[in-house]
């Protein structure tokens, strides 16, 4: 099929089309892209980490919930935590949790550009407190999850 059209000069030209317009080149990536570099796999382990960490968040609430619902409750809900599945996954998340807050403190002074004087502070004074904080807090909860 053939039209004419009027190019940017002004002039009239005979223009083509096809009914199938040719593809454009297009690479093929494996589905196992992120198998290829420890930064990769390093991404998709903390996002996957993140389903993990919603675990947590829901076993909290649940234990919240049987602590308020009697004591009755909350020996059914410890019963449900001595479940050996339960446990399994309680390990791997806490291990996937210890995994997603390293990688991610880590990533902090990439996101952080500070600079005092014209020059940028160094990755460890940004990172550093994340670590001290978290050191910090895990101390306090241990201190009272042991003293009670």
């Amino acid at each position: 099929m053939d039209q004419i059209s009027i190019n940017a000069v002004g002039r009239k030209e005979l223009t083509t089309y096809t009914e199938y317009p040719p593809k454009g080149y297009r690479v093929r990536i494996s589905t196992y892209w992120w198998l290829g570099r420890w930064a990769y796999l390093k991404f998709i382990l903390r996002e996957l980490s993140s389903v993990l960490v919603a675990w947590f968040v829901i076993e909290t609430l649940l234990q919240v919930n049987a602590l308020i619902a009697g004591p009755g409750a909350y020996q059914d809900f410890q019963g449900f935590l001595r479940n050996p599945v339960v446990i399994a996954l309680n390990i791997i998340s806490f291990f996937f949790i210890l995994f997603h807050a390293i990688t991610w403190f880590n990533l902090a002074p990439k996101a952080m550009a500070i600079r005092l004087g014209g020059k940028r502070v160094p990755a460890i004074l940004i990172a550093l407190p994340n670590y001290a904080a978290w050191l910090l807090a895990s101390v306090i909860v241990g201190w009272l999850v042991l003293r009670g």
